[in-house]
């Protein structure tokens, strides 16, 4: 198992605690994680685009021309396809692109990147993340302390307001609770900083 130091607010080191083997130590399988990426990118789809086939344009009801004898290819109405105005070809209507993903990939998919965040050295766990007031600079400033400085999630074991509130202005910063965590928020991230107590969670229910 492999142990990382535990920082206090300031960023002073406080102790060390060991990274379960079964949620930070296993082989990432990164095709299960561009699968989960993949999902939680189509499932954000609104899907509203929209466009008229030629049953739905207005007009061209009369035939344009007579079928023979004028020179002209034969056509049946100034609403199909090649025509300016025409109608759109398999024309694209409101729809769903969200799908499933089985539990245990996305599980899988989970463990690989918290595992791979492990093995690079990009998990930073914090003793009590908790502010007393909503305050941005200070908030940044503790980020500053724990020698965070890149885009980062994180992780309390409950939502806490004030910590909420106090990260939401800072770019690339994204706050979430142990037992909600979104694999595509991990990927993107270059930290994450953990509440000790949330990690005791993630361990606890991701295992």
């Amino acid at each position: 198992m492999s142990a990382v130091k535990v920082l206090n607010m300031s960023g002073a080191s406080v102790g060390e605690v060991e990274l379960s083997e079964a949620v930070f130590g296993i082989e990432p399988n990164m095709a299960v994680v561009h699968e989960a990426v993949k999902n939680h990118l189509a499932n954000r789809r609104q899907g509203t685009q929209s466009a008229l086939t030629r049953a739905e344009v207005s007009g061209g009801g009369r035939k344009p021309w007579r079928q023979k004898g004028t020179g002209h290819a034969r056509q049946g109405s100034t609403r199909a396809p090649q025509w300016t105005h025409g109608g759109i070809v398999f024309a694209p209507k409101p729809r769903s692109y969200s799908y499933v993903l089985n539990k245990k990939v996305k599980r899988l998919a989970l463990k690989s990147v918290l595992s791979a965040k492990a093995a690079s050295g990009s998990i930073i766990v914090v003793d009590n993340i908790a502010m007393d007031d909503i305050k941005t600079k200070a908030f940044k400033g503790f980020l500053d302390a724990v020698k965070c400085d890149g885009k980062a999630v994180v992780i309390t074991p409950e939502v806490r307001e004030s910590v909420v509130k106090s990260a939401r202005n800072i770019p690339g910063v994204l706050t979430t609770t142990a037992r909600i965590l979104s694999v595509y928020d991990l990927v993107n991230a270059k930290y994450l900083v953990i509440d000790q107590s949330a990690l005791a969670i993630i361990e606890e229910v991701f295992a």
